[in-house]
């Protein structure tokens, strides 16, 4: 765009969801956003501040909505949606005076958002309707199914798919914590039945009201926790028969909570969001914080 330039720097809140971590900063008046290669420098754990998205809030494009907010993964990427992100971002907002009654709504490329701050510190997020058509997220199938068998490295093994907002693959494990993340992850993220790539969630089903979840991200790798996989692995099980309405998942950062009546119902997702720290970092310059202090 003419006469839009880069900021040279931008003010953030670093902030977490049982650490799943991000930067929050409003969009720069004039200016564009910072670059893929800047996003990839910032996210950068040992030279830039370290984040797993990075999310910029733009003014209302709807009536009734607090924000418009964009997701950039560590790579650079944007992307739809994020779970803990909107969770963040609602905790944020209230802190500003922006969450009447405890409530809020955000708008984002992956739809409408509404917020409610709960008692605790918890943080809850109607994540929508869980979206099973495979066109959705794009997932390449013939027709929609609960099952789908994947060859991955000549193996073949059974996802679900579903989108919220976003596209995820979850396999059902007998243990979490053994679960191949590190090989399969990547490998299905890039499946070329994924056009789009996709997030890859292996879920163990510990009974009917808790799962534990590891989620290897679109563009960031394996994190401590993912709100939209948390919500897509509970989907994926409901549909299944296998889980109640409630459910608690256990992620490496801590736990998560799930709720979803069934098909045709929106889906919320709850757990703590926290602010680490504030702090400013220049973009022509050093691609470290600046002036950071613990709030």
């Amino acid at each position: 765009m003419s006469g839009v330039t880069t900021p040279p720097r931008i003010d953030f809140t670093k902030m977490h969801g049982l650490g799943n971590d991000f930067i929050v900063f409003d969009a720069p008046a004039g200016a564009a956003p910072p670059s893929a290669a800047e996003f990839r420098r910032l996210a950068d754990r040992h030279t830039g501040i370290g984040f797993d998205q990075a999310l910029m809030l733009e003014p209302p494009r709807r009536d009734g909505t607090a924000t418009y907010y964009r997701i950039f993964n560590a790579d650079g990427h944007e992307v739809e949606q994020c779970g803990n992100g909107a969770r963040c971002i609602a905790a944020l907002l209230a802190r500003r005076g922006e969450a009447r009654h405890g409530e809020l709504a955000m708008d984002s490329p992956g739809g409408l958002v509404r917020a409610r701050i709960e008692p605790g510190g918890l943080v809850s997020v109607d994540m929508g309707v869980p979206d099973f058509n495979p066109a959705a997220l794009p997932f390449d199938a013939s027709t929609e199914a609960h099952v789908y068998a994947l060859d991955v490295g000549g193996s073949e093994i059974e996802i679900g798919a579903v989108s919220m907002g976003n596209p995820h693959a979850v396999l059902t494990v007998a243990s979490a914590a053994a679960a191949p993340v590190d090989r399969l992850g990547p490998a299905i993220e890039r499946h070329p039945r994924f056009p789009k790539r996709v997030n890859v969630g292996f879920m163990e089903i510990v009974d009917r009201g808790h799962v534990v979840l590891r989620v290897h991200e679109r563009g960031t790798g394996e994190t401590l926790a993912c709100g939209t996989g948390a919500c897509a692995a509970v989907a994926v099980g409901r549909r299944h028969g296998r889980l109640d309405e409630r459910v608690s998942v256990r992620v490496a950062g801590g736990e998560l909570t799930i709720t979803w009546p069934g098909p045709g119902k929106n889906i919320w997702l709850t757990g703590p969001a926290e602010v680490s720290f504030t702090g400013s970092v220049d973009l022509n310059g050093a691609h470290a914080p600046h002036g950071a202090e613990n709030t």
